[in-house]
Formats: structure tokens, C-alpha cells, sequence
């Protein structure tokens, strides 16, 4: 059962990270070709993230869009983020182009993000359960 429950979660999960890297490398494809790759990445960075922390909540962990979740994601989001711009620069550092750079990141990054973002969602429904609880 919490086997399904987690494979059912990482299919949703795909899907929404799927939208979520389409949007992030097209807002960043379009600017890298007139401003700073950095400037475009986080721009597109930005964009994806909201979309991402709604249907994220919504769709992939059927929890409501709350303070602490939303709190909770965000920080994730920090670390995925800036382990994100660590791998770019280093693909482009070793000759990767501006166009490609963003794909080895991404199969990188988008494990790694799962497994937190997931134990966001888990940690701070409990720690909601809690506190509905106790009122």
C-alpha cells in the first residue's frame, strides 16, 4: 500500500516536474538569447516554481496549498535552486552550450528535488495534523 501510494506519487510527481521543466527551459531557451544565461535561468527558475508549488501541492500530494507547506517548499526550493545554478555553470563551464547546458541539470536536480519536496509534503501535513489536534 505505501509502496503504491509512493509510485503513484512519483508518476504525479513526473508530470507536474515535467510541466514544471518545460516551462523553466522555455522561459530560459527564449531570455539566454538576449540576457545573461544566470539572469534568464532564474527568471525561468521563478516562473516554473510557482506553477510547480500549486499543482505540486494540489495534484501530486493532495494537500492544500498552506503558510507552512508553502514555507516548507520554498526552502527546498532554495537548495534545489542553487544546486541548480552550481550544475549549470559547471556545464558551461566544461564547454556545454547555453542551449544544452540546462539538460544534464535537470536529470541531476529533478531526483534530488523529488525526494525533498516529498518529505516537505509529509513532514509539515503531520506537523498540521498536530496542531489541528491540539486546538
Amino acid at each position: 500500500m505505501i509502496e503504491r501510494k509512493m509510485l503513484e506519487e512519483a508518476v504525479r510527481f513526473c508530470i507536474v516536474g515535467g510541466l514544471a521543466t518545460v516551462i523553466h527551459y522555455g522561459v530560459y531557451w527564449l531570455l539566454q538569447q538576449i540576457i545573461n544565461v544566470n539572469v534568464a535561468y532564474t527568471i525561468g527558475y521563478v516562473v516554473s516554481f510557482i506553477v510547480n508549488y500549486i499543482l505540486s501541492a494540489r495534484f501530486t500530494f493532495k494537500k492544500q496549498t498552506t503558510m507552512s507547506n508553502g514555507v516548507g517548499f520554498a526552502g527546498a526550493h532554495v537548495f534545489n535552486y542553487l544546486l541548480q545554478m552550481g550544475l549549470l555553470n559547471t556545464f558551461l563551464a566544461i564547454g556545454v552550450s547555453k542551449t544544452l547546458a540546462p539538460l544534464p541539470v535537470y536529470c541531476i536536480a529533478v531526483p534530488v528535488n523529488f525526494l525533498i519536496v516529498r518529505w516537505v509534503f509529509g513532514h509539515f501535513h503531520k506537523k498540521e495534523q498536530n496542531t489541528d489536534k491540539e486546538i
